[in-house]
């Protein structure tokens, strides 16, 4: 199908003319989906992120935010000071958990009494995930797909055989393989119908307990039942870490940051596509835009959304 590029500015332009963006280069007809995937057997740590940056057992909470913020990161090791072995990973959601969205607030709640500048000096070893997959720095990249799928996981450590860190592979160095390339598959046999959404002025605390509790990173934003944007736990980790939160507070509640609309930190540029693109398209999409996932609409309203994670189940079927 053409794809014809386009940037929806406003809900009325939206319901009347609805475009995607696209990306614009011309698409790599390239090799074949299945031959790009056998290239890199066991070639994970040439795909693989080899800068990584980690945090020690006793870094605080907000270091922890800052770094997300700072690098854009999803997830951060967490290594012992002195070895430097792997002792956990926290990502984006165990902060939004931590912070509001699920059972790990109940320390702030309980230790801190919602006070925010108190729980985010806690040190992230209360809040890190301890009982990680990870990759020794030999894997195979078919096997580290299914980890990555087995496991829900959207990044795993890669580490030597002193269990010390040494790289780490995401569900966006599997993607970049195949950006670009005609699939002959469409978003629509991979994308997910039934969408959860939240409105434009649902509180950020609640669009983050419905993340925690359904096990999600991003949820789709409606203003009257029309597409309005994407938001993600790393927006509302930004959102902490660029310090919006603090001023908002006149107690320190953390509620009182929390309290506020998901409208306001949405991102205004709408990226979005339509019924029928090709998966490779959709992928270079989301990798121009440097984003985890893709609305698909049909005017205006949202059919569909399409993440990382679902392209990674296209890369593990059996005889594709």
């Amino acid at each position: 199908m053409k794809v014809q590029p386009g940037v929806s500015k406003s809900k009325k332009a939206q319901q009347k003319d609805p475009h995607m963006i696209s990306s614009m280069g011309t698409m790599r007809i390239g090799p074949e989906f299945k031959s790009r995937i056998s290239e890199h057997e066991g070639k994970i740590l040439a795909l693989a992120t080899r800068s990584v940056v980690t945090l020690p057992p006793t870094a605080t909470v907000m270091e922890a935010i800052k770094i997300m913020t700072e690098k854009r990161f999803r997830r951060i090791p967490i290594t012992n000071a002195g070895t430097r072995r792997l002792e956990g990973v926290v990502t984006s959601v165990d902060i939004i958990d931590f912070l509001g969205g699920g059972r790990k607030n109940l320390l702030v709640e309980n230790r801190f009494k919602g006070n925010l500048l108190a729980a985010i000096n806690e040190e992230v070893r209360q809040i890190m995930e301890t009982n990680i997959p990870y990759l020794n720095d030999q894997a195979d990249f078919k096997d580290a797909v299914s980890m990555m799928i087995e496991r829900k996981r959207g990044g795993l450590p890669i580490v030597n055989n002193d269990m010390q860190v040494v790289a780490i592979f995401t569900e966006r160095n599997a993607i970049e393989l195949m950006g670009g390339i005609v699939t002959s598959r469409t978003v629509d046999e991979y994308m997910t119908k039934n969408v959860k959404m939240v409105s434009t002025e649902t509180p950020i605390g609640q669009a983050a307990k419905v993340m925690v509790d359904n096990w999600l990173r991003r949820l789709p934003v409606v203003k009257d039942g029309i597409f309005a944007g994407i938001i993600t736990s790393t927006d509302i980790v930004h959102f902490l870490g660029r310090g919006d939160a603090f001023s908002k507070l006149t107690t320190g509640n953390i509620h009182e940051a929390l309290d506020q609309p998901v409208g306001s930190i949405v991102s205004k540029e709408l990226i979005w596509t339509e019924p029928g693109t090709d998966l490779g398209k959709a992928m270079e999409i989301m990798l121009e835009k440097k984003i985890g996932s893709l609305p698909i609409l049909e005017n205006g309203l949202i059919r569909g959304i399409i993440t990382e994670r679902d392209f990674l189940r296209s890369l593990n079927e059996p005889g594709k």
